[in-house]
C-alpha cells in the first residue's frame, strides 16, 4: 500500500483565533457524528404528529425511492469534501497524510486500514475530505471509506455521509464500486470493524483480524492474484487510541463484556469513553 495517516502532537505556535477555529471544526465533527443521526430520526417521527407532517411523509417517500443509492455509489459532493472546516479539524490534532509509494490509477485498490479507533478522525480527514489533498497526492484515484451499513438507515444523516464518499461495508456496495468501468477506485476498509473500537485504549495498539477475510476475497474477485504488501505500509492512523479513555478496564472487565455480548460485533456502544475525542488531545 502507499499511504499512511498519522495523528501528530499539536503545535503551540497558533493564534488564539486559529485555536478557536480548530476547536469549532473538531466539535462540529464530534457532535455531528454522535447526534445528527438520532436527532433527525426523532425529528422525522415527531413531525408526523404535527401540522408539518407532509414534510415527514415527503421525506419518507423519498427515502423509500432512494433506499438503494448507498449501495450504488451514493452521491459524492466535491463541494462538501472541500469545506474549509475540515482543514480546521485536520489542524486541531493535527492529522497528516504521508505518501510512501506511488499508486497508479490504472487499477483498483482495496486498502485495509487500522486501527478503527472511536470516530475514525484520521481516515475521514484523509480519505473522505480533501483537507490533506488526497487527489493531489494520488491523481486519478477516487477514495471510498467503507463504514457500517446501519448508518445509512438514519434519515438525513445518510445523505450527509454519502456526500463524503462513504459507502456501506457490504458485498453489494463494494462490488458495485469495484466493478465500475473507470479504474482508480480505492476502497478503504477498516478491517477490524466497529468491534475494534472497543479496544481503543491509550498506550495500546490492538487489532481485530481473526476471521476478517472478506476484504481478501473482495480483492481477489476484482484485482488479480494476491501479492505481499510492498514496503509501504497500509493506511495506518497512529495515535488514535490516545484520543479518549474507555470506561471499562480492558477485555475482561464487566462493562467491556456487556458491550460485546449485548451488541455483538456489528452493533454496540463504542462511545462509552471518558471525554469527547475532540476535547482530549
Amino acid at each position: 500500500m502507499g499511504v499512511a495517516t498519522t495523528l501528530l502532537p499539536p503545535t503551540t505556535s497558533k493564534t488564539l483565533q486559529k485555536q478557536h477555529l480548530e476547536a469549532v471544526g473538531a466539535y462540529q465533527y464530534v457532535l455531528t457524528f454522535l447526534f445528527m443521526g438520532p436527532f433527525f430520526s426523532l425529528l422525522v417521527f415527531v413531525l408526523l404528529f404535527t401540522s408539518l407532517w407532509p414534510f415527514s411523509v415527503f421525506y419518507l417517500v423519498w427515502l423509500y425511492v432512494d433506499w438503494d443509492t448507498p449501495n450504488q455509489g451514493g452521491r459524492r459532493s466535491e463541494w462538501i469534501r472541500n469545506w474549509a472546516i475540515w482543514r480546521q479539524l485536520r489542524d486541531y490534532y493535527p492529522v497528516k497524510l504521508v505518501k510512501t509509494a506511488e499508486l497508479p490509477p490504472d487499477r483498483n485498490y482495496v486498502l485495509g486500514a487500522h486501527p478503527h479507533g472511536i470516530m475514525c478522525t484520521g481516515f475521514l480527514c484523509n480519505f473522505s475530505t480533501e483537507s490533506n489533498g488526497f487527489s493531489q497526492l494520488f491523481p486519478g484515484l477516487r477514495p471510498w471509506l467503507a463504514v457500517l451499513a446501519g448508518l445509512f438507515y438514519l434519515p438525513v444523516y445518510r445523505d450527509y455521509i454519502m456526500s463524503f464518499g462513504l459507502c456501506p461495508v457490504s458485498r453489494q456496495s463494494l462490488d458495485f464500486i469495484l466493478s465500475q468501468p473507470q479504474l482508480g477506485q480505492a476502497v478503504v476498509i477498516m478491517v477490524g470493524g466497529a468491534h475494534e473500537a472497543l479496544y481503543s485504549v491509550p498506550g495500546e495498539h490492538c487489532l481485530t483480524l481473526q476471521k476478517r477475510k472478506g476484504f481478501v476475497r473482495l480483492a481477489l474477485r476484482h484485482g488479480g492474484p494476491p501479492h505481499p504488501c510492498p514496503p509501504a505500509p497500509p493506511p495506518h492512523r497512529g495515535g488514535s487510541q490516545s484520543l479518549s479513555r474507555p470506561l471499562h478496564d480492558g477485555p475482561g472487565a464487566a462493562l467491556r463484556g456487556a458491550q460485546g455480548k449485548l451488541w455483538g460485533p456489528r452493533f454496540h456502544l463504542p462511545h462509552l469513553h471518558l471525554g469527547l475525542a475532540a476535547a482530549f488531545r
